[in-house]
């Protein structure tokens, strides 16, 4: 039992002194070592000994990439408008040593270095160029911080701006400003639109006049070389037949009618070539009739030419004189005459044709 004890004790004192001499680094990790007061080395990740009691571990340091968010800072802008910023560091520890004896709380030393440069930075700006300059800010803040914190052992990768916000009238008068300019451009737009429109509306309005007007040109010189040809037709029509002043008084007859029913006619003057006319149409089928006929029918002709022309004389049909009736009544009154007067020249022309047929008979059968 007397032995038991010392070894107890020795053991216990190697298992502690085993415990002291080992130690573990996680990965990412650096363990900065100081032997009696004074910087050894720093443990890398993995298996390390140390001495006891000589050796003791000073700082624990995690070299991983770390986001640092700081609080929004008052910063005045070169127009003298204050608005409270609010920045994100993303930095990672490069050397353990530095970040532990080359300043005493790293973080609280970017945070400070960071104000100050934010607001030598914004107070050269002013709050338009501010709000619209973030990778601008970004940039020189990045550059100075590198260069500030390199003799820390630390690399800031990025600055980024996460708010700006300016005072509340600010943001008032910029949502009206904002508000204006939207209305602006929508009534700008909507004029535009309207211009468009019109010019769209007024060219297609002259294309389709230029259109009708050209087909107009075309109808009318198509009408104008289809009355031509027709008139040409006629024109060689009656040359190339020889007709005789009988035929034209004839078809004058004819055209009395038309002339006089067109339009809102009210007053319609005869012609002085109306009776001559049908003393010609009736002279043309007497002419015929007589062209077979025996002597003792001239009488007869004579005297129903007189009783035509007393006829006419009784219904006044005199040259150029007016008509007391309306005009398309007193054309169809002419035509009347006109055809009861050819009507009756033909009517006694076929019975004298046919006295003649039967004579002809008569003799070629005896």
């Amino acid at each position: 039992m007397e032995l038991l004890v010392p070894i107890i004790i020795v053991a216990v004192l190697v298992v502690f002194a085993v415990i002291s001499t080992v130690r573990v680094v996680p990965q990412a990790r650096r363990y900065n070592v100081e032997r009696f007061g004074r910087y050894r080395t720093t443990l890398q990740p993995g298996l390390n000994f140390i001495i006891p009691v000589a050796d003791r571990i000073n700082t624990k340091l995690d070299v991983r990439e770390h986001v640092f968010s700081s609080q929004p800072q008052p910063v005045i802008t070169e127009d003298n408008l204050v608005v409270n910023i609010d920045t994100v560091l993303y930095y990672q520890i490069t050397d353990p040593r530095a970040a532990a004896y080359e300043v005493a709380n790293y973080l609280q030393a970017i945070d400070q270095l960071t104000i100050t440069t934010l607001r030598n930075v914004i107070g050269s700006m002013d709050l338009e160029r501010t709000l619209t300059s973030r990778e601008e800010i970004n940039s020189q803040l990045r550059a100075v911080l590198d260069e500030a914190t390199g003799k820390w052992g630390i690399r800031v990768n990025r600055v980024e701006i996460k708010a700006i916000d300016p005072p509340s009238t600010i943001k008032e008068a910029m949502e009206k400003q904002m508000r204006a300019e939207r209305d602006k451009r929508a009534v700008i737009l909507h004029a535009e639109g309207e211009r468009q429109s019109k010019i769209l509306t007024a060219e297609g309005t002259r294309q389709q006049e230029i259109l009708e007007a050209q087909g107009d040109q075309q109808a009318a010189i198509l009408r104008a070389d289809g009355e031509a040809k027709a008139v040409e037709l006629v024109f060689q029509a009656v040359h190339r037949n020889n007709a005789d002043p009988k035929v034209l008084a004839y078809k004058y007859l004819e055209t009395l009618p038309h002339l006089a029913s067109g339009g809102n006619n009210t007053f319609w003057v005869i012609p002085g070539e109306l009776t001559q006319a049908i003393r010609t149409v009736t002279d043309a089928f007497g002419d015929h009739s007589r062209m077979g006929a025996p002597a003792a029918d001239a009488g007869a002709d004579d005297d129903q030419r007189s009783e035509i022309e007393a006829e006419e004389g009784s219904r006044e049909l005199t040259s150029a004189a007016p008509l007391s009736l309306d005009a398309a009544t007193a054309a169809n009154q002419v035509a009347e005459l006109a055809e009861a007067a050819v009507s009756d020249a033909k009517a006694e022309a076929a019975a004298v044709e046919g006295s003649t047929d039967k004579t002809l008979d008569e003799d070629a059968q005896s």
